[in-house]
């Protein structure tokens, strides 16, 4: 499962127009499994969730599916249950009688995504797959792409949600201006370099200035830590201890990808 990162206009869309084979590279190669990606396409197909849906307002639920199946090349024999099964996936089993334009935002992600999955594809490319969706489905949206995961898969995820990129990625490429800055793996443990931490106690706010005299206080006991490493995070809070300060939380005041991101391509 593999992320893509970057600020507007870093190039995420130009480089999802090179994999689906709708650009030409002006200079170098693009390859999927050793095609070009109009050749891998046209032998396999891929499932796609675009950022934009854009689907004719006046079809409704069901038969936008039917038609979207039928041009994935779903066997005839297969069509209707697999319908039935992606609608049944994406909980939009009370809106299959409504069209296009009767849709929520967010059950219209759910019908894209819906289409993406049609068919068992070896690859998957999801383009802000989470935009307009609410908490829960967010959730789950989390736990139909864990379930997706098997050998000789490839799933790959463009988002501007590093929370998701982090969950979910085993790898995450940060772009900018379009170059690649750097590979994270998110799941690989924290960043080895200083970073900002969020602190919570209970005590004199005198000590804990007195021991991180950079911390800016955020109210009811919490205060920022400007970027420390280990060693000095560790001594300081061993400091507010010994001196009868309790700390109830620390927490970094972003998550390792976050980090790595602000890192790439500045705050």
């Amino acid at each position: 499962m593999f992320g893509l990162a970057g600020p507007n206009g870093a190039g995420k869309s130009t480089l999802i127009s090179l994999l689906l084979g709708y650009l030409e590279p002006t200079d170098g190669s693009v390859r999927i499994a050793g095609l070009k990606p109009r050749a891998f396409v046209e032998r396999n197909g891929i499932g796609y969730l675009s950022e934009l849906i854009a689907i004719p307002p006046r079809w409704k639920l069901e038969n936008a599916l039917e038609r979207y199946g039928i041009l994935a090349g779903v066997p005839a024999a297969e069509l209707a249950t697999r319908i039935a099964q992606v609608i049944d996936l994406l909980g939009l089993g009370d809106q299959r009688g409504k069209t296009v334009k009767q849709l929520s935002k967010g059950n219209l992600q759910r019908l894209g995504l819906a289409q993406a999955l049609l068919r068992d594809e070896q690859v998957i490319i999801l383009d802000e797959p989470t935009h307009g969706l609410d908490p829960v489905w967010t959730q789950r949206f989390r736990d139909i792409v864990e379930a997706l995961r098997r050998p000789g898969r490839a799933i790959f995820i463009a988002s501007h949600n590093l929370d998701e990129l982090q969950r979910l990625a085993d790898r995450v490429a940060i772009i900018d201006h379009g170059q690649l800055q750097r590979v994270v793996q998110p799941r690989g443990g924290a960043t080895s370099s200083a970073t900002p931490y969020i602190i919570s106690v209970v005590g004199d706010d005198a000590v804990v200035r007195n021991v991180f005299a950079n911390a800016e206080s955020r109210g009811n006991g919490d205060y920022e830590l400007p970027a420390l490493d280990l060693l000095t995070l560790n001594a300081g809070v061993a400091a507010l201890l010994q001196r009868g300060v309790l700390v109830s939380n620390l927490r970094p005041a972003h998550s390792m990808l976050e980090q790595h991101f602000r890192e790439a391509v500045g705050e």
